[in-house]
């Protein structure tokens, strides 16, 4: 059977947002895409159409909560959502003590700011049971070298999904996604050699099973995310010991 869901994507101009909204799309879903780039999600929404889908063009900026509250206000007027997910993000690898400090206020801003003003418009908007996700990183796990404050931001992010999970239940269902690399414009600023790595086609496409599940994490490719999710359970003694050797 195809998927009838009405589905809000946030983040959704590029990358694993716009794959992810072509994903389901291609299932079936009546979608609501949204990000600040107007002519990249129109143009989108014109691929989904001559494909034979449905999208609706609202524009939205995360960081900007009367933004999100015009966004939501739009969206209610179709009637209730059964996913809100938002993949909005910036990213700036390199040290702490060498980011520009605009730059990494910037980065919390949308990241993990942007994360708590999408849950607070979106959750409302959200039939009885209804999904509302939230984006994580791999990154977010454990503190390591060049992380800086996207490493920060988005362990910021895990923590907040966690509140949530329990201060909305069981009205509403709080999911979180933690991808590893994918290869976007954001990890094209990487200089090195990213384990895992998948294309956006790929991770939308494990999102988009994940998310029919009833599990809270989506968390892939696995060889990346175990070995990370080990070294968060590790002493810090051994921890500290195992992540300086990526300090080079």
């Amino acid at each position: 059977m195809p998927d009838t869901q009405r589905i809000w994507i946030m983040g959704a101009s590029t990358g694993i947002g716009a794959a992810l909204a072509t994903e389901y799309a291609r299932r079936g879903a009546r979608l609501v895409i949204s990000a600040r780039s107007e002519d990249q999600l129109r143009a989108l929404a014109s691929d989904i159409e001559a494909a034979g889908g449905s999208a609706e063009v609202v524009m939205a900026d995360v960081s900007d909560e009367a933004s999100l509250a015009a966004a939501a206000d739009t969206i209610r007027a179709g009637g209730p959502l059964d996913k809100a997910i938002t993949l909005a993000a910036l990213y700036d690898p390199g040290k702490v003590m060498e980011i520009d400090a605009e730059k990494a206020a910037k980065l919390v801003t949308v990241n993990l700011t942007g994360t708590f003003l999408f849950a607070r418009a979106a959750a409302p908007l959200l039939r009885d049971g209804g999904d509302l996700v939230l984006t994580g990183s791999v990154a977010g796990y454990v503190g390591l070298p060049k992380g800086q404050m996207y490493s920060a931001s988005k362990a910021g992010v895990i923590n907040l999904v966690e509140s949530l999970r329990v201060e909305l239940a069981p009205r509403v269902v709080v999911k979180m996604i933690s991808p590893g690399f994918v290869d976007t414009r954001l990890t094209e600023k990487n200089d090195f050699q990213m384990p895992g790595l998948l294309q956006p086609e790929d991770a939308a496409t494990r999102i988009a099973d994940g998310l029919d599940g009833k599990r809270f994490e989506v968390h892939f490719p696995r060889r990346l995310t175990w070995p990370l999710k080990l070294l968060r359970a590790l002493p810090y003694g051994i921890a500290f010991r195992l992540t300086k050797r990526l300090n080079q």
